[in-house]
């Protein structure tokens, strides 16, 4: 089972690609035309949304840099271990919500200081695999096609994080403990 999707993984993209081109010499589409305006489109879009990623970007150095998020693993570290949670993970349930980069340079952090079989790294990995980055989804994605009015996004991604996150420990808690 296991060679079979290994050869069905790598022939899956090249089979998708000759299914699309096919298609469009049979709908007789202008292939490489419609890509070329696809590329335009993107590039457009990118320079677009420049000025929310650079506030994502300086909003979320800003907040490392201050020590916000040790102030924080101090304060919740009582709470965090009645819950049988290492205080080195507060720092990816905070930052997971604003970087997807920045998650991944945590949990790298906590990888190489508690080792690949620790419960700790064990439930990093679970818990970026169970959020989103809330704050660059609303400022990219919303800000690419000119919503500025978030209303109700903001409430429903992070109580989506949080349920992630407690579902993550849940989970970790019955498979690993």
């Amino acid at each position: 089972m296991i060679k079979f999707l290994n050869a069905l993984s790598l022939w899956v993209l090249p089979l998708i690609l000759m299914i699309v081109l096919t298609v469009g010499i049979i709908k007789k589409i202008p292939i490489y035309e419609q890509f070329t305006k696809g590329a335009k489109d993107g590039f457009k879009i990118s320079v677009k949304i420049i000025p929310y990623l650079v506030a994502i970007i300086v909003g979320i150095s800003m907040f490392r840099a201050s020590g916000a998020i040790e102030v924080l693993a101090q304060i919740f570290a009582p709470l965090l271990t009645k819950f049988h949670i290492s205080s080195d993970v507060l720092p990816l349930m905070i930052v997971r919500s604003l970087s997807g980069s920045g998650a991944l340079g945590i949990f790298s952090d906590i990888a190489n200081n508690a080792g690949a079989d620790a419960y700790s790294t064990k439930l990093a990995a679970v818990m970026l695999g169970s959020s989103e980055t809330t704050f660059y989804v609303l400022a990219v994605y919303f800000g690419a096609v000119g919503i500025t009015k978030i209303r109700y996004s903001l409430i429903i991604g992070l109580l989506a994080d949080f349920i992630g996150i407690a579902a993550a420990v849940a989970v970790c808690a019955v498979f690993f403990a």
